[in-house]
C-alpha cells in the first residue's frame, strides 16, 4: 500500500472504535488528529518534490527545443553560405535535441499528470481531515455531556436519601428556636430595661379600637340591632317664655283665692 494509501486508511478509521479502546477519549481523539496533520505535511511536502520533478523536466523540455531551433537556424546560415555539408551536420545535432526534447516532453507530460492527481488527492485528504476535526469536536461535546448527565444522575441519586433532607428539616427547626429564643431575649429586655410605661401605652395603642372593629362588623353581620339615634328635645325658645308666663298668671290665681277664703273665714 502506498503513501496516500496509509494516509487514507488512517483517516477513514473508526474513531468511536479508537474511543472505545481509550481511557481518555478526549486525548485519543486529540492524538488522532495530530497524527493526521502530521501525515498531512509529510504528503505535502511529497507532492511538493513530484511538482518539483515536473518543473525541471519542464524545463529539459523547454531547454532542448530551444538547442533545436538553434541547430536549424545553423543549418540555414550553411545552406546559405553555399555549405551544404555542414548544414547537415547542424541538422544531425537537430535531430539528436529534437529526440531528447520529445523523451523530455514525454516524461513531462507523464508527470504533470501524476502531479494533477496527486493535488487533487491531497485536497481530498485536507477536506477528509478536516471533517475529522468537525467529527472530533461533535464526539468531544457528546462524551462531555454524557459525563454531565452521569454527573448530575450521581447527584440526584444522592438526593434520594431522606438523611440529606432530614438534614434540612432539622437545620430548619433549629433555625426557628434561635429566632424564637432571640425574640423572647428582645422582649424581656425591654420590658425589664426599657421605659415600661411606654410600653404599656404602646400595647394600649395596638390593641385600641378593637372593640368598636367588633361591634361594627357584628351589626354588619346582622347579629346586632342598630340603636336609633337619640333626639334631642329641642324647646323653642318663644314657646318657653310663654308657657313660664302662663304658668306665673296661674300661681298668682291660686295664691288670690287662697287669701280670699282665709279671710273669709
Amino acid at each position: 500500500m502506498g503513501f496516500f494509501g496509509r494516509l487514507a486508511t488512517l483517516i477513514k478509521s473508526n474513531l468511536n472504535d479508537l474511543i472505545s479502546k481509550s481511557e481518555d477519549p478526549e486525548k485519543m481523539l486529540n492524538q488522532v488528529i495530530l497524527d493526521m496533520n502530521t501525515q498531512l505535511v509529510e504528503a505535502k511536502k511529497q507532492v511538493a518534490v513530484a511538482i518539483a520533478d515536473e518543473k525541471r523536466l519542464q524545463k529539459q523540455l523547454n531547454s532542448e527545443s530551444s538547442v533545436a531551433e538553434e541547430w536549424e537556424k545553423k543549418a540555414m546560415m550553411a545552406i546559405r553560405a553555399g555549405d551544404d555539408a555542414l548544414a547537415k551536420e547542424a541538422l544531425t545535432r537537430k535531430k539528436e535535441h529534437d529526440s531528447l526534447a520529445a523523451q523530455y516532453k514525454d516524461q513531462w507530460e507523464k508527470q504533470k499528470q501524476a502531479t494533477d492527481q496527486l493535488k487533487t488527492a491531497l485536497r481530498a485528504l485536507n477536506n477528509k481531515i478536516e471533517e475529522a476535526k468537525r467529527k472530533k469536536n461533535v464526539l468531544i461535546a457528546r462524551k462531555r455531556r454524557a459525563e454531565a448527565m452521569q454527573s448530575i444522575q450521581e447527584t440526584m441519586s444522592g438526593l434520594s436519601d431522606t438523611s440529606a433532607f432530614d438534614t434540612f428539616d432539622r437545620m430548619s427547626s433549629k433555625i426557628e428556636q434561635m429566632e424564637a429564643e432571640a425574640e423572647a431575649g428582645a422582649e424581656l429586655a425591654e420590658e425589664y430595661s426599657g421605659d415600661v410605661l411606654a410600653s404599656k401605652f404602646s400595647e394600649l395603642e395596638a390593641t385600641a379600637g378593637a372593640d368598636e372593629d367588633l361591634e361594627a362588623l357584628k351589626k354588619k353581620m346582622g347579629l346586632v340591632e342598630e340603636e336609633a339615634p337619640a333626639v334631642e328635645a329641642r324647646v323653642d325658645a318663644d314657646t318657653e317664655e310663654e308657657v313660664s308666663e302662663a304658668e306665673m298668671a296661674e300661681l298668682e290665681e291660686a295664691l288670690e283665692a287662697l287669701k280670699q277664703r282665709e279671710m273669709g273665714g
